[in-house]
């Protein structure tokens, strides 16, 4: 069980021996106003998170904390960037900052649900080939792609074949707010892979005859990007419940093979 002290160091990014002087300096109370003096006081989890009141001000202490942001145009999936800002720029004061990590990552020109974690054997089981967890995306295309081919596996340009579980037209109604329609937009898909190599989904459509101009993650697993959160704002979720029963699929991983002749392009 995590100690008080230690809750209270990580949460407001402090040295320990400045969280333990404030207990025994009767500076911390719970909210009703008892004296908390022991910083080795044990927290169950089943209390977590849990209010404490230091010098006057409520604090909400976290043992684990996990975001969903909507990644806009522009910036990188990255802690810290000489060259572009970063995502990390993007969060306000919120519990465990220095300690959250991106799962997976969205390029530059791409916008979307982008998850954080605390936990580092959550974020390994997300991004894990093995665990297969779904992303959906939402492209525009700059034309007509072909149909994936019915009796062979589609192969991308270096041989390998991506984990493909869906690729459908898209109504423009339907489009999530956050995808960006260039005007040179010919017709929009919606494309599911189960894994997260580089530059995936546009080698995808490459691969099918076709260029993405615009790219929108939607959904990772089951979670979805609200359609009413602006871009670069972000709200707390519980990856930890939703994640709860990920387990490694029994699909051996994609390899790489001979790539076929390319297939002619078809109307949207």
């Amino acid at each position: 069980m995590p100690r008080v002290d230690r809750l209270l160091a990580r949460n407001l990014s402090m040295g320990r021996r400045l969280a333990t002087r404030l207990f025994r300096s009767g500076r911390v109370c719970t909210p009703d106003g008892v004296p908390l003096r022991d910083p080795t006081l044990q927290i169950r989890p089943s209390e977590l998170p849990c209010e404490i009141v230091i010098d006057g001000h409520l604090e909400v202490l976290h043992a684990r904390y996990h975001i969903l942001q909507n990644k806009p145009i522009g910036v990188v999936t990255a802690l810290r960037d000489g060259r572009h800002p970063t995502v990390r720029e993007l969060l306000g004061d919120i519990p465990l900052v220095g300690e959250l990590r991106p799962v997976g990552r969205l390029d530059l020109d791409v916008s979307g649900l982008l998850l954080w974690t605390t936990e580092g054997d959550l974020l390994h089981r997300l991004t894990h080939p093995r665990y297969a967890v779904p992303r959906v995306y939402q492209a525009a295309l700059r034309g007509p792609y072909a149909p994936l081919p019915e009796d062979e596996p589609l192969l991308l340009d270096d041989g390998y074949e991506p984990a493909i579980l869906g690729l459908e037209a898209l109504e423009r109604a339907d489009a999530h707010p956050s995808l960006a329609l260039p005007e040179e937009t010919q017709c929009l898909a919606t494309v599911t892979v189960a894994s997260g190599q580089f530059h995936e989904v546009k080698r995808i459509f490459a691969a099918l005859g076709s260029e993405v101009i615009g790219l929108c993650r939607v959904a990772y697993g089951s979670v979805e990007l609200p359609r009413d959160l602006p871009l670069g704002d972000d709200l707390p979720i519980d990856l930890h419940a939703i994640f709860a029963d990920l387990h490694p699929t029994e699909k051996p991983l994609k390899k790489r093979r001979p790539k076929p002749e390319a297939t002619p392009p078809t109307a949207c």
